[in-house]
Parts: C-alpha cells; structure tokens; sequence
C-alpha cells in the first residue's frame, strides 16, 4: 500500500523525539478513564446530589464529548498554526485541567473542568499523531503508529494502576496523575522541531486535489466510532460490573483494569508485524470479532477469571484496531489536510467513548451482562458485514497467482496496477 505523503519527506528523527512523541501519546486514549476506580467513592461523596449516578459516569465520559466537539477545531489548527504549537499547548492545558479535580468541590465544577480535558486531549492526539505520520514513512510509520498506540495502553498500564491505587486513600486522588503532563510540556517544547509544510496541493504536478478519499474515510470513521463504544463499556462500567460480581474494591478494579492496558499496548507495539501483508478490511473483521468475544466472556462471566479472559480479547482488539484505522486513514491522506482528517477520526473514537454509557444506560437496569452481551452482539455484527463486504473485492482484485499481499493503490486510494 502506498501513501500519499509529499515528495521529498524527511529522514526519519532522532529517538528523542520518537520517545517524547510516545510519552506524549500516552496521555490520551485512557485520559478519561484514569479516575475510573475512583467512581463508586465519588457516587457516595456526592450522594445527595440529584442523578450521581449518571453524573459520576458522566464526569468520566464527558472528556470523550469534548474530544468529538473539539477535534475538528484542533485539527484545523494543527494544519494552519503547525504541529509542535498545538501540541505544546495542549498538554499544558491537558495538566492544569486534569488536575483541577484536586482542589474542586462541586460534581458540576469538576465536570467543566474535564470539558477542558478534553479539548486538550482533542489537540495532544490530532498534533501527535500528525507529527508522526509527518516524520515516518512505510513501513516504519506503520511500526510507529503501532508504538504510539502502544504508548497509550501503557499510559492505561500507569495511569490505571496508580490511580487505583489512590483512590483507594481518597476519591480525589487519581486526579493528581494529570499533572505528569506538565514537565511533558517543557519536553515537547525543547525536543521537537516543526516538520517542513507540505507544497500545497495546487503548485505540485499530477496533485489529487488534496483530499482523503471520502468513501475509505467515512468508513474508517464509523468503524472508529463503534469500536471505541463497544471498549468503553469497560471503564465505564466495569467497576460496578466487578463490586456487583464479587465485591471488588477500587484498587482492584484499577489493577484489572490496567491489566487489559497491558495487554493493549503488547500488541499494539507489534502492530507492524501483526499487519504486515494483511488486507486492511480482513484485519478490521478480525479485530472486531476478538473485541466482541471479549465483551461476550464478560457477560457470561461467572467470576472474576472469565472476566480477566474478556479484558484480554478486548485489550488485544483494541490494540489493533488504534493504529490500524490510523494507518488506514494516514495511507490515504496529503499531508497538507493530514491534521483535519485525523481530527475525524479522534472525533468518531470519542464520540464513541461518550455515547456509550448513554447507549448503556437503557440496559444497566436489567443487568450490567446484559450491557456486555449487546456490546458483543454489536461487535460480532460489525465484523461479519466488514468480512461479507470485504470478500467480494477482494476476490475480484486478487493476483492471478492467489497471492493474499494487497495489491499497490494509485493517488486516489483505488487499486490498479
């Protein structure tokens, strides 16, 4: 597969830059989910409050609604103010919102301040990812996408792991982990240098128009959206969903589910070799039928075992899927709409993240298996119509030989010669 980067792209950077770049990533996919254990203390401390329920739920996902609504701002930025700015600002402000949860004393409040969270996640996630697709190329920005996917399951590993653990001294203590953005900020601005604009699209000979293809786009988008909904059903509701099954704790709650980040961020740093010579809808199949058959074994889970089974399925699901649809979506982008186009994408993973527990809502009340049995049912449909649409044109565009290795796609993502 080739992809559509401009001429005259830059050696790959320093590992300095790579290792900042990948510390940075690890602040946002599981930003939200950091003070997931510290849920059901928060539920009691704010007991007489109208709905805590929901509001508690809400404190966690309503960064995700942020990160939708802020996205495509952030990447209009991204492409016009340049990378290294966004990215330097936004982990700033990713620190102080974070953290504002220490010193704030009304559920309403702390839900402002994590609006903010988001819009600095909405910003960390479309710069980081756009300098990386800027800095590599082939198969070595394959290779980084999945280290960076990497990185932010090992950022759940940190995050979830400590936050367990301080929630279980105080409710308010997870949101203390915020501020390891702030030193990040200093790294960033002292080790990253902005990536050369790309010619616009009108001055090259033979350009495209400077457009992603709308069709693989729309569709990478949507199958971004349904995964993230189906995955955040576990920070969402699994805390509740292991008190319930057998009086599991905050810090327990934390350290099972930093167990399912381990897992993500081992695959996902062998994303380039899992891939390699793999048609990308075939893969997406795969990808959802694992998410679905661990959300099922967390459904029928009659203790905590079969749960930690169901976390590892959806771990390794959701290690694939991130670089996956990233690389998908970059192979299929100029770089100079590179950062609206990934703003997209952030867009539809986290309007998935916040509209999950609302999608939920209607069915905790017969039971939270019965929320991870649809997850599943959802999941497993997405993968059989991603494998029944796929077989056809993938039969119709095989080598003549049976070869399965993708065939070489022109400037406008269609497959030729």
């Amino acid at each position: 597969m080739t992809d559509r980067t401009h001429p005259g792209a830059p050696a790959a950077p320093a590992r300095p830059v790579l290792v900042t770049l990948l510390l940075v990533s690890m602040l946002t996919v599981m930003a939200g989910a950091t003070i997931s254990p510290a849920l059901p203390a928060m539920r009691r401390h704010f007991a007489d409050v109208d709905d805590i329920t929901f509001l508690v739920r809400l404190v966690l996902t309503v960064p995700a609604l942020a990160i939708a609504v802020g996205a495509p701002v952030a990447g209009l930025l991204v492409d016009r103010a340049g990378r290294k700015p966004v990215l330097v600002g936004s982990v700033v402000l990713y620190g102080l919102a974070g953290g504002s949860g220490l010193v704030l004393g009304d559920v309403y409040a702390i839900l402002a301040g994590r609006v903010l969270l988001g819009l600095a996640v909405a910003g960390v996630m479309t710069a980081a990812t756009a300098l990386v697709a800027d800095l590599y190329s082939g198969p070595e920005r394959s290779r980084v996408l999945g280290l960076q996917a990497g990185a932010m399951g090992m950022g759940g590993v940190v995050f979830l792991s400590v936050g367990g653990l301080l929630a279980g001294l105080d409710w308010r203590g997870p949101f203390a982990v915020y501020l390891a953005a702030l030193p990040l900020a200093a790294l960033v601005a002292l080790v990253v240098k902005e990536p050369a604009r790309a010619e616009p699209p009108a001055r090259r000979a033979g350009a495209t128009g400077g457009r992603a293809v709308p069709g693989a786009a729309l569709a990478i988008f949507a199958l971004a959206f349904v995964g993230q909904a189906v995955f955040y059903t576990v920070p969402t509701q699994l805390p509740f969903h292991l008190a319930d099954l057998a009086g599991v704790g905050a810090v327990g709650s934390g350290l099972i589910l930093a167990s399912m980040s381990a897992v993500q961020a081992t695959v996902s740093a062998n994303y380039g070799r899992i891939a390699r010579g793999r048609r990308e809808a075939a893969l997406a199949a795969v990808v959802f039928a694992v998410l679905g058959a661990g959300a099922a074994l967390i459904g029928f889970a009659p203790g905590v075992p079969v749960v930690l089974a169901g976390l590892a399925l959806i771990g390794t699901g959701v290690g694939l899927l991130v670089p996956h649809l990233n690389t998908w979506l970059v192979a299929r982008t100029p770089a100079e709409v590179r950062g609206r186009t990934l703003s997209g994408i952030t867009a539809a993973m986290f309007l998935g993240q916040f509209l999950s527990p609302v999608a939920a809502q209607p069915l905790a009340g017969e039971g939270l298996d019965t929320v991870y049995l649809a997850a599943a049912a959802v999941a497993l449909a997405v993968s059989v119509t991603v494998a029944l649409a796929w077989r056809r044109p993938a039969r119709e565009e095989a080598a003549p030989e049976g070869a399965g290795a993708p065939r070489e796609r022109n400037a406008t993502g269609r497959t030729g010669a």
